[in-house]
C-alpha cells in the first residue's frame, strides 16, 4: 500500500475513535510513547493512557465531533484545520474552539502532535466541511 494511502488509513481509524468511541483502536493508531504539544504542555503517553485520557474527555464533553475544514496527508506528517464541538455537560448548550494540529506519523502509528486551539466560542467561518477526516480537500 502506498505511503500517502497508509496514513489515511491511520486517520479513518483515529476518526472512528474519536467520533464513535472506539478506543480498541486506539493500540492501532498510536505509537507505543505518543508525544503530545498542547494546552498540558509536552507529555509522553503510552496507547492505553491516551485511550483513558479520550473516554475521560468525552464524558467531560458529551457528543464531542471534530470537523475538518482543511488538511494534507503526507507519508510521514499530517496536518488539519478543524473546529471541536461538543455539548456542556451540565447546561447542554453547545460549546466550540477551532484549532490546528500537525502531526509525526512514525511505523504507520501517531507517534508526536502539536496542537494550537483558539478561545471557548471561536469557530472557522467555512461553510464547507469535510464529509470525513480523509476527505478530499475543497480547494478555492
Amino acid at each position: 500500500m502506498p505511503t500517502d494511502l497508509a496514513t489515511r488509513d491511520l486517520f479513518d481509524r483515529w476518526e472512528h475513535v474519536w467520533h464513535e468511541g472506539r478506543y480498541d483502536l486506539v493500540p492501532a493508531c498510536v505509537a507505543p510513547s505518543y508525544i503530545r504539544h498542547d494546552e498540558s504542555g509536552t507529555r509522553t503517553v503510552t496507547p492505553a493512557e491516551y485511550a483513558a485520557e479520550l473516554q475521560a474527555a468525552q464524558r467531560a464533553r458529551p457528543n464531542t465531533r471534530i470537523v475538518v475544514y482543511d488538511h494534507e496527508l503526507t507519508e510521514d506528517r499530517a496536518w488539519y484545520r478543524f473546529s471541536i464541538v461538543w455539548n456542556d455537560a451540565a447546561t447542554g448548550e453547545k460549546c466550540s474552539r477551532a484549532g490546528l494540529q500537525s502531526y509525526r506519523v512514525e511505523r504507520g502509528k501517531l507517534a508526536e502532535t502539536w496542537i494550537a486551539l483558539l478561545p471557548l466560542g471561536s469557530a472557522w467561518s467555512d461553510t464547507a466541511a469535510l464529509e470525513h477526516w480523509t476527505s478530499p480537500p475543497v480547494r478555492k
